[in-house]
């Protein structure tokens, strides 16, 4: 036998040894080399013929040197804790800053570390160049808030209504307990190729009108300007979005490797013009939708559980997500945007969270240069949740809850108090606020002042509990 034999096909692994790229122009190409294998050509033959089509070769792109990028700094400190946060968060931005895509950056006043040196901080922006960044976004894509204006409707009622509908923890909710997702929407899930996968839609079914863990809320309060009731919700994309975000991170390293294997792999990226890049984006599109849908789910819920009547306006905004303005990619991590039109669905209004004990801030952004148009998306932290817990000494979660919030119906879902989640472990909200002021990020048009919240609480890991199980 020779290897111009026409039983003997062409394949994907001979088209990778040729050099191209995998993707939605393979099927194309083996067509292609298999019907010219059919008339009798050799593999060196079709290898020649298929070299105009192979992807142009990678440029290698180096780390910068430090200092080379400077980022706008919106973010004062005026205590030893702030001093030293603000240190660490100047060194990760300055490492970040080296990475070969990026243009640019800024911080807010909400700043602090979320991860090692060179992770993009909390209440920081990047912009990339041709370039988007599964890990400056992070696993918890779209993270965001919804506000649904419930008229005269009773505080305690409409919380007393949300927690019977809503739900915290890791998980999703269980067969005959699920909230309906759009059959739309999972059919454009299976329509792309990073969340076309069991895993995701079996999650974008069972996560819908859930709220995970961590600081992730349901907070009811009044408008200090109309009295108004009012409901806030503040969770991600759940389970699908983690999905995205590991397949996401699994393609940028495919291209980090070749691209810029100096980089390190939190900063790897995914070219944007490339089909793997174009995917990820409209995945991008789909992970808000299905976002939004869910924070929907919950108030709509709410709204008819509470029989509330005077129902008035229901916006949101997302704070961890990737933003196309011009020709860069503004990626926020724990940052609003605060420019108009960021959307087909902006308001010009947008939701800041500070802590359960303050009050929820409807800002209109200023579109700040300075701040590459972005705004704080809340309180951020000054120190870790374990050293706010090492702090607290002897006093307990519950007394330390009582002192804090006194006056305030708060409640956790999971029955204990979450202490690394009380007001004392953010920062001070009347400082971040005058900061939001002195730097001109946003005009502050209301203040939700807080009748009370639910929280997930102090959820044991879902490896302690498996380990439980076992014995």
């Amino acid at each position: 036998m020779t290897e111009e034999m026409v039983f003997d096909p062409v394949t994907g692994e001979h088209l990778k040894d040729w050099g191209h790229r995998p993707g939605k122009q393979f099927p194309a190409l083996l067509d292609k080399a298999n019907a010219m294998r059919a008339e009798g050509f050799g593999l060196v033959r079709i290898r020649q013929e298929l070299e105009g089509e192979l992807p142009p070769e990678p440029l290698t792109m180096s780390l910068r040197g430090r200092g080379e990028v400077p980022f706008q700094e919106n973010i004062d400190a005026a205590h030893p804790d702030e001093e030293t946060n603000v240190a660490q968060v100047r060194e990760t931005m300055t490492e970040l800053m080296r990475t070969p895509t990026v243009d640019s950056g800024a911080i807010m006043p909400d700043a602090c570390p979320a991860g090692p040196i060179g992770t993009i901080p909390v209440g920081g922006i990047a912009a990339a160049r041709n370039a988007i960044h599964p890990g400056m976004h992070s696993a918890d894509i779209c993270c965001s808030v919804m506000i649904t204006d419930l008229g005269n409707a009773d505080p305690k009622a409409v919380l007393d209504a949300a927690q019977s509908v809503t739900h915290f923890g890791p998980g999703g909710r269980p067969q005959g307990k699920r909230f309906t997702t759009s059959l739309k929407l999972l059919d454009a899930f299976r329509e792309n190729p990073l969340l076309d996968n069991p895993k995701s839609l079996r999650m974008a079914q069972e996560h819908m009108g859930t709220q995970g863990d961590g600081n992730h809320f349901l907070f009811v309060g009044r408008s200090r300007k109309t009295g108004r009731t009012a409901i806030v919700t503040h969770h991600g994309s759940r389970g699908p979005g983690a999905v995205l975000y590991k397949n996401g991170m699994a393609v940028a390293e495919r291209f980090r490797r070749e691209l810029s294997p100096e980089t390190s792999k939190q900063n790897a990226w995914i070219p944007a013009d490339t089909q793997e890049g174009r995917d990820y984006w409209k995945a991008l599109q789909l992970i808000r939708k299905w976002t939004k849908a869910n924070h929907n789910a919950i108030h709509q819920a709410t709204v008819e559980a509470a029989r509330a009547g005077d129902v008035g306006d229901r916006y949101w905004n997302e704070h961890n997500f990737v933003f196309k303005r011009g020709d860069l990619y503004y990626h926020g991590k724990g940052a609003t945007p605060a420019w108009g039109d960021y959307a087909a669905d902006a308001t010009g209004l947008t939701l800041i969270p500070l802590n359960m004990s303050e009050p929820v801030l409807v800002a209109r952004g200023k579109d700040a240069a300075h701040g590459l148009g972005f705004s704080p998306h809340g309180a951020g932290r000054n120190f870790s949740r374990s050293e706010h817990k090492r702090r607290m000494g002897s006093v307990t979660p519950e007394q330390m809850l009582q002192a804090e919030t006194e006056g305030l119906d708060i409640r956790f879902h999971a029955g204990r108090v979450d202490a690394s989640e009380l007001p004392s472990s953010y920062k001070n909200a009347e400082s971040v606020v005058a900061q939001i002021k002195s730097y001109d990020l946003a005009e502050i048009e209301d203040y939700i002042d807080p009748y009370g919240c639910i929280m997930a609480g102090d959820v044991p890991p879902f490896w302690k509990n498996r380990k439980k199980g076992r014995r």
